[in-house]
């Protein structure tokens, strides 16, 4: 079941950023799927299904945004990561 979100703002906030209407509610919707993924709360795969992208694709878009895709929280845990990869 989907469900929908709606958020009020000013039609300023999108022609300050010079961006149409359309293409202002898509960022808000991809940014707010990347912050969710860098907080650990989706997974990349997840994130990736619901922009209709492919993990990949996703990965690729996190640059754009300076998130990483490498979501540790310690140098143990990347060595650990690496020793299992």
């Amino acid at each position: 079941m989907e469900r929908l979100i709606t958020v009020s703002y000013p039609e300023s906030l999108a022609l300050s950023l010079k961006m149409g209407i359309r293409e202002f509610e898509n960022e808000m919707r991809v940014i707010s799927l990347i912050k969710l993924y860098e907080l650990g709360k989706i997974s990349s795969g997840r994130a990736a299904k619901l922009l209709r992208l492919s993990r990949l694709e996703f990965l690729e878009l996190l640059a754009k945004y300076n998130v990483s895709y490498f979501n540790v929280d310690s140098e143990d845990e990347l060595e650990s990561d690496m020793r299992n990869a």
